[in-house]
């Protein structure tokens, strides 16, 4: 096999890439503005060369863990080309992998064109903010743009819960300390119910994952504490029902009335083709302001909709509008903008 891994990762990089697939029996994929493409100039890989070439990344510990559990997340470093958030799978009996590109530069709120209440957001001492959207919709680094604005503008303890670490963080004004599952913690829930020995501020919560972890997450946000958190959801409507339906219906009436008073906001974002190339975010963004909260506490979250329409003062915005706002701005075109808007006809 005349290729290395990491010739892949730095062909992944050059090309402005999102992801690098590694399938038996395909030359290996990238994907680029969202769409596939083989490296048809490479060969098609067999489950040998597949094996070899993750064994050249993997310590022993991790092989015996891939081995055994048959999954295994982890981040690589290649100097010179940047980190990698790599997952390793089996898959018909044959190994196979996907590894995410991480950019070397964390992004700016700026940069990635977050809504203005944001930076109001990120001054807040305490509350629950998420990041939600489908996966591979940029809330990696959203969350890694507002953890590093915190770092610019505050002099706060910012501790990362994550699996694994993708962006590192350079501490300016705060202490940042990063911690990856499996080598620096054993879950979620077990780092979150020992977080508050440890002085923090701020908390990032990579992944709310299960009842373990979400009832702790907002447990922490409640205490005095702002926690920032992703969510695979696609809108605030259904991280709400999200939230609360993972709990025994038992205790669903606690769960509203802790999340009416801790959550803060909710930004649900995926990225779109931009007109001149490349992608762009969209993001329903929802505050949980004195109407919301009674929503959420009397199970009214049907009715959240409505408000996100006509809250716009209050720094709120639908996905419809800011698709609208997208297409005026010229970032994007009509057809795009329809395709991923509830009522096209907005825009007739």
């Amino acid at each position: 096999m005349d290729m290395t891994l990491d010739e892949l990762f730095r062909i992944a990089v050059d090309r402005k890439a999102s992801d690098l697939h590694l399938v038996v029996g395909l030359p290996p994929i990238v994907r680029i503005d969202g769409a596939l493409q083989q490296l048809s100039a490479k060969p098609k890989l067999t489950a040998t060369e597949i094996r070899s070439l993750l064994n050249s990344i993997l310590t022993e510990k991790q092989k015996t863990i891939l081995e055994n559990e048959k999954e295994l997340d982890l981040s690589y470093e290649l100097r010179g080309a940047g980190r990698f958030r790599v997952n390793c799978h089996w898959e018909k009996d044959c190994l196979g992998m996907v590894a995410r590109v991480i950019s070397k530069d964390i992004p700016t709120l700026e940069h990635i064109n977050v809504p203005p209440i944001v930076y109001d957001l990120l001054q807040l001492q305490q509350g629950l903010i998420l990041v939600t959207g489908p996966t591979g919709c940029g809330k990696s680094t959203t969350l890694a743009a507002m953890i590093n604005h915190i770092n610019i503008q505050r002099s706060v303890n910012i501790i990362t819960l994550e699996d694994p670490i993708e962006f590192v963080f350079t501490p300016i004004k705060s202490i940042i300390k990063q911690r990856q599952l499996n080598t620096d913690m054993l879950s979620f829930g077990n780092a979150l119910v020992h977080v508050l020995r440890q002085d923090p501020n701020v908390i990032m919560v990579g992944e709310m994952r299960d009842l373990e972890t979400i009832g702790t997450t907002i447990t922490l946000a409640e205490t005095g504490h702002l926690v920032l958190a992703t969510l695979h959801t696609h809108n605030a409507a259904q991280t709400m029902d999200r939230i609360i339906d993972i709990f025994p219906p038992h205790q669903q009436p606690q769960i509203r009335l802790q999340l009416s008073i801790t959550l803060r906001a909710i930004l649900s974002q995926r990225l779109i083709p931009r007109k001149e190339g490349g992608r762009v975010a969209t993001r329903e963004v929802l505050i949980n302001t004195p109407a919301v909260a009674n929503l959420v506490r009397e199970n009214k979250i049907a009715q959240i909709k409505s408000v996100l329409q006509t809250s716009a003062e209050e720094g709120m915005v639908t996905m419809d509008q800011d698709l609208i706002n997208l297409y005026r701005k010229e970032e994007i075109s009509k057809e795009t903008a329809q395709f991923h808007m509830l009522n096209p006809e907005l825009l007739d």
